[in-house]
């Protein structure tokens, strides 16, 4: 028996009444977990009436939610994808099918009314958007991949797309690398691609799984990658990667014959692997190492009921004085969002650090404008054993509407006073009207002044034209009177 400290970890589900019930999951057949959580709040992808909307519920708001609980509803097609920023646990951003990608700032306290206007709106897609994925150290990046073949890399905070790729077929499942230097992504023509992040282009690929049904990739920390997918026959199977060559898997393994597709879900600090399948009551747990075959199967958590959709906390979120090392929210078909929680059984009540190494914290190592020139930064490593004391935060404020959150790490003085300047600009912003858009309505400004030329130039003309006109009758009447 292969020893190891997560050998006899343990899946537990917690009572109903620490779950959430009433919740009208979306119908959509969009494959998608429909569920994202933080350390703040869940949010799930539910049905409405008109457009698309997600649920957000603070965590501590347990039980039956209430009929008319307020939604966030700005869409005016389905909402496919949701993902919480990594760097601030009040803001996420959700994709849907009428192309956009909005991002969004929730109150601590959550929603007491509906709330239908983004931070800001990235239009870019001109088919529907339908996979989203923050990029791990830099603040404000964010990836989308639509419809129409396309990857774009935004910068949130001016809502501008920075690169842009375009892929044979569309992207299916996306992941970052750890320092986000790399996008792997898989596609509908069954490959498997490495981008560079900051140009977009492809970097490698390779055939991926061969069957029909999508196929989903996860980049592990030590550069390697894992996907799941279907053989030729249909049956599950996920497969083990090295960035390096992506000709032929390192690690194939069939999980079964099942048919919903495979989600991944990875904690980089234990290098443990979840599986979680869509329509399944199961869920596989792997530790990845460096003995062959890479891939460990560990054990599966079963219960009696299949998930519809299915969410992962991250590790800031977790109880470590109960030795916790995950926690799932799955959805169930009747409404219900059921905890589930994964512990390694310790007698001790000291802080565990061989299960708790120091994990990515939610402070940006970089600034968007730093990454997009070039710069690569790993996470921001942050000690467990603080969060044992409640630590306060000052609140994060969207400043401007263009612009979320402003939380980067203090820099030298210098580059606080080149930065001063712009420091003081969001004080003339906040003053103005919700909605003002300075910047659109000089672009319209510019746009009208060039009409108007236009139209002065074609007055200008007929009027010559007229003159001239007039004058040869003038002159017709004057020969007609000799």
């Amino acid at each position: 028996m292969r020893k190891s400290k997560f050998r006899h970890v343990f899946g537990q589900a917690e009572k109903r009444d620490q779950g959430y019930d009433g919740i009208r999951v979306t119908r959509t057949s969009w494959e998608s977990t429909y569920c994202a959580v933080n350390p703040k709040f869940v949010a799930v992808i539910t049905e409405a009436a008109g457009g698309g909307a997600f649920l957000v519920l603070p965590l501590s708001k347990v039980g039956r939610v209430a009929t008319d609980h307020p939604l966030v509803a700005g869409h005016k097609g389905a909402v496919l994808d949701i993902q919480w920023c990594p760097h601030n646990d009040n803001v996420i951003a959700s994709a849907s099918d009428d192309c956009t990608v909005k991002v969004w700032q929730i109150p601590d306290k959550g929603l007491d009314s509906n709330l239908n206007e983004p931070v800001v709106d990235l239009l870019g897609h001109q088919r529907r958007v339908g996979i989203l994925a923050w990029h791990p150290s830099a603040q404000n990046v964010l990836a989308s991949a639509g419809s129409d073949n396309k990857i774009i890399l935004w910068n949130v905070g001016t809502g501008e797309a920075m690169v842009e790729t375009e892929l044979p077929d569309f992207a299916l499942s996306m992941s970052f690398n750890y320092n986000g230097s790399r996008l792997a992504c898989t596609a509908k023509d069954k490959k498997l691609r490495i981008l560079d992040s900051h140009t977009g282009s492809i970097v490698k690929e390779g055939k991926c799984h061969e069957g029909a049904k999508p196929s989903h990739v996860c980049y592990l920390k030590d550069g390697q990658l894992l996907t799941t997918g279907f053989s030729k026959m249909s049956e599950r199977q996920y497969a083990l990667w090295s960035e390096k060559d992506l000709s032929k898997p390192v690690s194939l393994e069939e999980i079964d014959s099942s048919n919903g597709v495979m989600f991944i879900f990875y904690d980089q600090d234990t290098n443990m692997i979840y599986l979680c399948g869509k329509g399944d009551s199961l869920i596989r747990y792997y530790e990845v190492t460096d003995e062959a075959p890479y891939v460990h199967y560990l054990s599966l958590y079963q219960s009696n009921s299949p998930q519809r959709g299915i969410g992962f906390m991250p590790k800031r979120g977790l109880n470590v004085n109960a030795n916790e090392i995950a926690r799932f929210y799955k959805l169930h078909n009747n409404g219900l969002c059921e905890v589930i929680t994964f512990t390694v059984p310790r007698k001790s009540e000291l802080f565990q650090d061989d299960l708790y190494p120091d994990t990515a914290s939610d402070t940006p190592a970089i600034s968007a404008e730093e990454f997009f020139d070039g710069k690569n930064a790993d996470p921001i490593l942050v000690s467990l054993k603080e969060a044992l004391q409640p630590s306060q935060k000052e609140q994060l404020k969207v400043v401007r509407r263009s612009n979320i959150l402003d939380k980067m790490p203090s820099r030298s003085s210098t580059i606080q006073s080149n930065n001063a300047p712009a420091a003081a600009a969001p004080s003339v912003q906040s003053a103005l009207p919700p909605g003002f858009d300075p910047q659109g309505i000089l672009d319209d400004m510019r746009k009208l002044k060039l009409i108007i030329k236009a139209h002065e130039r074609r007055i200008k003309a007929l009027e010559e034209k007229l003159a001239q006109y007039e004058s040869e009758e003038e002159i017709e009447e004057e020969e007609e009177a000799a």
